[in-house]
């Protein structure tokens, strides 16, 4: 321990501890108690700064965060015009024995010659300006509905299908069973679309 200072007087000088004084010195200063404690403050590693946004960059974002297009639907296509059955005018005059403009027969043919035969014969009916024509099937028995492509009674059954696709609709205006004088149900009259300045 120092000798302490007396009032009025100069300072003297400290003399060191002896080994006794300073254990005595440390015993006291291990039991007291520090009014203001001193704070350990550890440094930890400063984090980096965040890097400031880039407005540049955001306008892609943006961009890419436009609102999309709804693609319509393509229009439909017309529907085909419908069939029309024959004028009542017309039927009296077939009836009375008037001729067709064309015939034909597709007699003993297969399904596939038939409706390739079928379609030329229309068109060509149409090109040259025939309004009515014939088409002969054959009344069909109940064995040549057996009878594979070739029979009869399923070109009976397939022609008025053809003649009702929409494919054969530019052409076909209409069509019913012929006359007794033009081969009743083994013949159907064809009505034939006429063309208007090169177009059906």
């Amino acid at each position: 321990m120092t000798a302490p200072t007396p009032p009025g007087g100069r300072s003297r000088r400290r003399r060191p501890l002896d080994a006794e004084e300073k254990a005595l010195w440390e015993h006291v200063t291990r039991s007291v108690t520090p009014i203001r404690p001193v704070k350990r403050t550890s440094l930890a590693p400063a984090e980096p700064p965040e890097p400031a946004a880039d407005p540049a960059a955001e306008k892609p974002a943006r961009a890419a965060t436009s609102v999309a297009v709804v693609a319509k639907a393509p229009p439909k296509p017309p529907a085909p015009p419908p069939l029309a059955p024959l004028e009542p005018k017309l039927r009296r005059r077939l009836s009375r024995g008037a001729e067709v403009d064309a015939r034909l027969d597709l007699h003993g043919m297969t399904q596939a010659a038939a409706h390739g035969r079928l379609i030329g014969f229309l068109r060509a009916a149409q090109g040259q300006g025939h309004g009515l024509v014939l088409v002969i099937t054959g009344k069909g028995e109940a064995m040549s509905m057996l009878a594979g492509e070739g029979g009869r009674g399923v070109l009976r059954r397939l022609v008025p299908q053809w003649l009702g696709a929409p494919e054969l609709r530019t052409i076909v205006l209409g069509f019913e069973t012929a006359g007794r004088g033009h081969g009743g149900e083994g013949a159907l009259y064809v009505r034939v679309r006429r063309l208007r300045g090169g177009r059906p």
